[in-house]
């Protein structure tokens, strides 16, 4: 349980989402595109019944997400919109049985005309020189598991 109103509650887990607004606009900037409604940051739950159109959304981490969340998030996609869905399949923080939605729709959703699922590698990474090879060293790991 956390104190606090619904934006305080989230806010700890969209402080990822934010930093990255803030390098990209700058804190003021984003603020202003907030009050304006031109940028919105809501929480997946709070997705359920809408339809989003005239919008490009993002759904962030999501490797963490069930089926059925994925699955309901994606069928929110309005008239003249765009979803840009991203994951580290090998960051899954689900409970153990449950399956991640990413990965389920990258299996049910390939091939769909209109789709399109990109995958990133380490040389990708755009974080400290160190990251890139501590990815290489788990990626070792797992391929002697």
């Amino acid at each position: 349980f956390l104190p606090g109103d619904l934006q305080q509650k989230v806010d700890p887990y969209l402080r990822p989402l934010y930093d990255a607004l803030f390098e990209m606009l700058g804190a003021e900037n984003f603020q202003k595109c907030q009050e304006r409604g031109d940028i919105e940051v809501a929480p997946l739950a709070y997705m359920r019944g809408r339809t989003l159109d005239d919008s490009f959304i993002i759904l962030d981490e999501a490797q963490n997400t069930t089926g059925e969340q994925m699955k309901m998030f994606l069928t929110r996609l309005g008239f003249n919109s765009k979803a840009v869905v991203t994951g580290d399949v090998t960051q899954i923080d689900l409970p153990d049985g449950k399956r991640s939605g990413l990965k389920e729709a990258v299996k049910v959703l390939r091939g769909i005309d209109d789709i399109h699922i990109h995958y990133l590698t380490g040389k990708d990474v755009v974080r400290h020189r160190l990251v890139q090879e501590i990815i290489k060293a788990y990626e070792r790991s797992a391929e002697k598991k």
